[in-house]
């Protein structure tokens, strides 16, 4: 089965380590074409060497692009994805890589915001460089833990005055205190990427502004597996194949180790890409697609699973 996301093979020309647990990747089209171009603020979806579909911000310029910049975090908890772009993808390295994306571009303001936290920087740095290069005013806030889990330190910094750079050295009684950025309502767009905390305390204390004035970028989406998960069977309508769903897994990971090529895009139950036939079975609904009505016939397999019992889907 293809994919449903339009994909190109790009070589990974170079990677660098920015931390302890972040690495760069800069990648070059391996079939010779040139690239979109693209705004601050773009993203790209990365089959990852594990074959776990992720989506990842560009750091770099995009108005003459000759390559795409990404920065990758391993995730603790990595179920494929960070892991194996850390572990396996080295210069040389072929990977499939969309055309880029925006969901989070810049919109016209007399002024800006950013808010960053750990990786978050990635979209809030390329925003910040595109405001200076066109003279126009924000201020940018960035929360790391400590300098030495800093990523792109030094080019925050170059930005100017307006930055500020927090460290609260995991002791919650230094977290940034951001009331005084949202107490009055102001003209300035606002832009957040960055952990689920942070991005909770952005929306709780701007929750009196105009609505359309405060963006958020997250890529997590919805937890695919959770503690109290159970393994279960998958059986496929047609072939009569039987698939074993660990606890840890979910049902596209099962199926795609099990050598069976399914189409996924976002991995995080938001796109819809993965929807299949669900023939039999009660199923756990995870995502943020189906309507209630759908939830009898269909599931989205890269977050959803069996609520008891096993599951027979048509691919």
């Amino acid at each position: 089965m293809s994919l449903a996301v339009p994909m190109r093979p790009f070589h990974v020309a170079a990677r660098r380590a920015l931390t302890e647990t972040i690495a760069e990747f800069t990648l070059t089209p391996a079939d010779g074409g040139e690239i979109a171009t693209f705004t601050a603020g773009s993203h790209v979806t990365v089959e990852t060497p594990s074959g776990a579909m992720r989506r990842y911000s560009l750091v770099n310029e995009g108005e003459v692009p000759d390559s795409l910049v990404i920065a990758v975090k391993r995730e603790p908890q990595s179920r494929g994805g960070s892991a194996s772009m850390h572990g396996e993808a080295q210069p040389g390295t072929i990977l499939n890589v969309s055309a880029p994306q925006n969901n989070f571009a810049l919109q016209s303001a007399p002024r800006y915001l950013l808010i960053a936290g750990g990786i978050g920087i990635t979209p809030i740095l390329a925003m910040g460089q595109h405001l200076r290069a066109i003279g126009k005013p924000f201020d940018l806030i960035y929360c790391t833990r400590s300098v030495a889990e800093t990523a792109y330190l030094d080019a925050v910094r170059a930005l100017g005055h307006r930055v500020t750079i927090h460290h609260d050295n995991g002791d919650p009684h230094q977290l940034y205190d951001f009331w005084d950025h949202f107490e009055t309502p102001s003209s300035a767009q606002v832009y957040c990427c960055g952990p689920a905390p942070l991005m909770e305390e952005i929306k709780a204390v701007s929750g009196h502004w105009p609505e359309g004035r405060v963006h958020f970028e997250d890529f997590k989406g919805i937890d695919a597996v959770r503690p109290s998960d159970q393994p279960f069977r998958v059986s496929l309508h047609g072939t009569g194949q039987v698939v074993d769903v660990a606890a840890s897994k979910s049902i596209l990971e099962a199926l795609r180790d099990a050598g069976i090529r399914v189409a996924s895009s976002c991995e995080s139950g938001t796109c819809g890409t993965c929807r299949c036939r669900l023939i039999s079975g009660r199923a756990d609904h995870r995502d943020m697609v189906l309507m209630e009505e759908e939830k009898d016939s269909q599931i989205m397999i890269c977050v959803s699973r069996a609520q008891s019992g096993d599951l027979t889907i048509a691919l």
